[in-house]
């Protein structure tokens, strides 16, 4: 891990979205995302660098269990909140509480079972959440420390804890955080965001028992509220820029090959959108090998992230190459090179 370790604070509703929000003619709507982009700002200055200290002061002990802690901030923006269920207690009579606890343990799970790894951190770190997160707060994030979420307002967002991938996503950019800590903005930054898609992916499907071949490969499916006619989820690894074209949201701009590599200075350089390159390249490795994505293709994927090869500011070629690397030094010239060979090809995303 890094000296240095930077704890960014990483949303799940990207910054695209709330703008276009908060230019709908329904005040409602607009008041709502501008409140939530606000929060968001201030989040992101105050989380800019977190000191290694503060983080290994939070690390557990390995163990082959989780320890988790769901609190509830009772729809005020305050952090961790009141303690409402912690490891081993029973169900709460609140859903979203159990939503939480059973995310964060599906998560655990996942990195355990399919990569030996104990916790975010692989040294045990307690898995905290905060539920009930301020009034119709559209987002869920990672503060560097623990995961936040909220009831969404009903009728653009739902409840922020309802699709476990999102859960997964957001706790893996703890991992990137404590691997290969990629830094926040470009192709960087996009790749710590496919990072973070992918395995928020791979623990769904982990979860439901699902094949490569049987996923959605959605990210976020099932949080849309009623507001919303003509979207299914927030991203489509299989097919970027698909998520969603709607007069509420605007329409899904993830490009899937290097041809249409969005510049732009917003969104930290684009991070959530240009993450559709890379997304694309995994999704087509998984169906390419085909079984469970979380056994080959995510072996190669989690085995570069935690390499120690791969460079804060790696850019997309960076993060290719290794993987072609990862596959011949985990499978040999078989395959699995070729699935990721090809896969970056078709994207545009040079391996050579």
């Amino acid at each position: 891990m890094s000296d240095n370790v930077k704890s960014v604070f990483c949303t799940i509703v990207p910054p695209h979205v709330l703008d276009k929000l908060a230019r709908s003619e329904d005040s409602a709507r607009a008041d709502l995302a501008q409140r939530t982009l606000e929060h968001d700002s201030a989040q992101r200055t105050r989380r800019r660098v977190t000191a290694l200290r503060g983080l290994a002061a939070l690390a557990g002990t390995p163990s082959d269990s989780p320890k988790r802690t769901i609190y509830d901030a009772q729809h005020r923006a305050v952090q961790p909140g009141k303690k409402v269920r912690g490891e081993g207690d029973p169900a709460s009579k609140d859903a979203t509480v159990n939503r939480a606890y059973a995310g964060l343990g599906a998560t655990f799970e996942l990195y355990l079972k399919a990569y030996g790894r104990r916790s975010i951190d692989d040294a045990g770190l307690p898995l905290d959440a905060t539920v009930h997160y301020g009034e119709g707060y559209n987002n869920a994030f990672w503060d560097g420390n623990q995961m936040v979420f909220g009831d969404g307002d009903g009728d653009v967002f739902l409840d922020f804890t309802i699709p476990v991938d999102v859960i997964g996503h957001e706790l893996t950019h703890g991992v990137t955080q404590y691997t290969a800590n990629l830094e926040y903005y470009g192709q960087s930054g996009a790749l710590n965001e496919s990072v973070s898609d992918v395995f928020g992916s791979l623990i769904k499907q982990y979860a439901l028992g699902q094949s490569a071949d049987q996923a959605d490969w959605l990210i976020g499916q099932g949080l849309l509220g009623p507001g919303v006619d003509r979207g299914v989820a927030l991203r489509s690894m299989k097919e970027p820029g698909t998520a969603y074209e709607d007069d509420v949201l605007g329409k899904d701009p993830q490009p899937g090959h290097m041809d249409d590599f969005v510049r732009t200075s917003r969104d930290q350089g684009g991070v959530h959108i240009n993450s559709g390159i890379p997304n694309r390249a995994f999704y087509l490795v998984a169906t390419r090998l085909g079984g469970n994505a979380w056994e080959r293709a995510g072996k190669v994927w989690y085995a570069t992230l935690t390499s120690g090869k791969l460079k804060e500011d790696a850019q997309f070629a960076d993060f290719s190459r290794l993987t072609v690397a990862t596959a011949r030094t985990l499978y040999g010239d078989g395959d699995e090179v070729q699935a990721v060979l090809k896969a970056w090809e078709e994207v545009g995303v040079p391996t050579s």
